[in-house]
């Protein structure tokens, strides 16, 4: 079923008064992400491991929420498991989070320095045939911003990157400014918002053959939700995408990015998803919801400790 909006992002980090009294040193404030890309910036290929390895060990210390989430959503991937093997699982998607963070500036700086493998580029190619635009929609699995980048790319098209805003405001603040300094003239970011003219600027691009790449594993404050089926629990997964990609009769095209090592990812190109226009639309929007949902399912069962999800899902 549809769910009306939520009054803030279900799948983010808990906020509470942890953030209230650290500020901007909370998990999701400035100061990581300036230290982030300072890190980014200065440290050598020599020195990063060691760094990633003291800010995960550090972070599995201090973020008790944090740790029981991430436990308690891999147990309906993985299965239950013993008190050391949930802290081995957690930290290294702590691990994983960290290095594919780190990279996340690193690639903003120096995209040439990474290697990049396509899977599935048969789909591409078959979603590619018609010149028509392209909802490419991806899951915050492994790095997510490269797949929402190269596939534009790879395909030669004009294209509009959707992101979610960052839970403060100067962190907020800080990724715009990071973004239009290292940004691509033939990439145009936008930022999840209300204004209704955004839907209507995506439309018009991929109606004029452009590519539109957004995520669709969370559902946004303020934005219309349905509860699908993920691990045989319920989860709510945001129908923006679907319903975009019918407005403009063009097919959704889920791509996932895995970390393989070093500056080395691995993007997968799934089977389009096509939105029947000859179906009643909420039915025909819930249909291809659905099929996302099996797409996001197995990007997380291939590769589970790549799959950021950092607020408790399920009991």
């Amino acid at each position: 079923m549809t769910t009306p909006p939520a009054s803030a992002p279900p799948h983010a980090p808990a906020l509470g008064w942890s953030r209230r009294l650290l500020g901007s040193w909370h998990v999701t404030g400035v100061v990581w992400f300036r230290s982030a890309y300072w890190l980014m910036t200065w440290a050598s290929d020599r020195t990063l491991p060691g760094f990633v390895l003291f800010f995960t060990t550090a972070f599995f210390l201090a973020l008790r929420k944090i740790r029981t989430a991430v436990a308690k959503n891999l147990e309906p991937v993985l299965g239950r498991c013993g008190f050391w093997e949930r802290q081995r699982r957690i930290f290294r998607t702590l691990h994983a989070f960290a290095w594919c963070y780190a990279e996340r500036y690193q690639y903003l700086q120096g995209p040439q320095r990474f290697s990049m493998r396509v899977e599935g580029s048969e789909h591409l190619e078959s979603a590619t045939r018609s010149g028509e635009g392209l909802v490419f929609v991806t899951a915050h699995i492994g790095h997510w911003e490269t797949a929402s980048h190269l596939m534009p790319a790879g395909v030669d098209r004009e294209a509009h990157v959707v992101r979610e805003e960052e839970l403060d405001s100067r962190s907020q603040e800080f990724m715009q400014d990071i973004l239009s300094r290292n940004g691509h003239p033939r990439y145009t970011t936008h930022f999840a918002s209300d204004d209704p003219r955004l839907a209507l600027v995506l439309k018009s691009a991929l109606r004029q053959g452009h590519v539109v790449a957004l995520q669709g594993d969370r559902p946004r404050a303020g934005g219309r939700s349905l509860t699908v089926t993920l691990f045989g629990r319920p989860m709510p997964l945001p129908v923006g995408p679907a319903a975009l990609a019918r407005a403009a009769s063009v097919c959704l095209v889920p791509v996932f990015s895995f970390r393989d090592g070093r500056r080395s990812y691995r993007v997968w190109v799934r089977e389009p998803i096509r939105v029947p226009a000859d179906v009643e639309r909420d039915a025909a929007v819930a249909q291809a919801t659905r099929r996302l949902a099996v797409e996001i399912e197995w990007a997380i069962r291939h590769a589970p400790h790549q799959w950021f999800c950092f607020r408790q899902l399920w009991p």
